[in-house]
């Protein structure tokens, strides 16, 4: 393979600052200052600080609120990954084998991803409105009064469903794009070695579909934890204390409602830190399972 020449030793640097910069502006610096005052008790309004230490990391995780809300964002994050990666690579593999139409099938599948997390959750409200939503009116229909915004498992679930149904098409795409580059003729092989469609789907495409699925599990995991707070934000109607939350959307309550700045950057910092362990633990042990090859 032909090497890249650069008329000089300092160009590659040049091109990759713009980007550097931005990492630089938007990530560290906000994660430096998140860790510096972590320590501090905060004046809301700026006039001063002072040092407590880790006392604001022992006030998080002695709180039994915070305990709670920890549990719920773990269910909420293991339900919407699986949930979202399971519909999706369904939906993918029978769009796989559409012959007529499938260019339609695929479209309305796709569009959804095209919506915004808080459009999402406005048109979730919407579902499962008290008096027009049809999700509402469907529950009612088996004996189920819910009542979404007021009921904290009612809320829950709405959340989950809203939430996958965002996630679908990214998870669509990607799984499909990963079956049509599954070569035909190891198709054939298996139509011939095997007659059962389950039994080929685990042992010759799902294999196959290993680095996109590792992929889409760490992407999913992060869109759980971080991309769902617009969804979550119109959601629970600024009734946060009576309604399930996660990790993420308690950091702006506290940061920015209830002005406690060094109790909301320690939480950001045990997230950073519960990502960047679960991240190592995919990497180290998960990827092992992936093929690339």
């Amino acid at each position: 393979m032909k090497r890249v020449q650069f008329s000089s030793p300092y160009l590659p640097y040049l091109f990759i600052a713009p980007q550097m910069a931005i990492i630089f502006v938007f990530f560290y610096w906000p994660s430096v200052q998140a860790i510096q005052s972590s320590f501090y008790l905060e004046d809301p309004f700026g006039f001063g600080s002072t040092f407590v230490g880790l006392s604001n990391y022992s006030d998080a995780l002695g709180s039994v609120q915070y305990q709670s809300i920890a549990r719920f964002t773990l269910l909420f994050t293991v339900l919407v990954t699986f949930l979202s990666l399971g519909i999706g690579m369904l939906l993918a593999v029978k769009a796989d084998a559409v012959l007529k139409g499938s260019s339609t099938y695929k479209t309305l599948l796709i569009w959804v991803y095209a919506i915004a997390p808080p459009v999402a959750g406005l048109m979730g409200m919407m579902f499962f409105d008290q008096h027009i939503g049809p999700l509402v009116k469907l529950a009612a229909f088996f004996g189920w009064d819910m009542k979404v915004g007021l009921n904290y498992n009612d809320t829950a679930i709405a959340m989950i469903i809203v939430s996958v149904w965002k996630q679908i098409p990214y998870n669509f795409i990607f799984i499909l794009s990963g079956l049509q580059g599954i070569p035909v003729s190891i198709r054939e092989a298996a139509a011939i070695d095997c007659r059962s469609g389950m039994r080929r789907f685990w042992t010759m495409t799902l294999p196959l579909l290993a680095p996109t699925a590792f992929f889409l599990l760490i992407i999913n995991m992060t869109y759980s934890l971080f991309d769902t707070f617009g969804v979550i934000d119109v959601m629970v109607k600024d009734k946060a204390a009576n309604n399930p939350i996660t990790l993420v959307y308690k950091v702006y309550m506290d940061g920015f409602r209830g002005n406690d700045l060094g109790g909301s950057s320690a939480q950001s910092v045990i997230l950073m830190i519960v990502v960047f362990v679960l991240t190592i633990f995919q990497f180290r042990f998960i990827e092992r399972r992936v093929h690339y090859n």
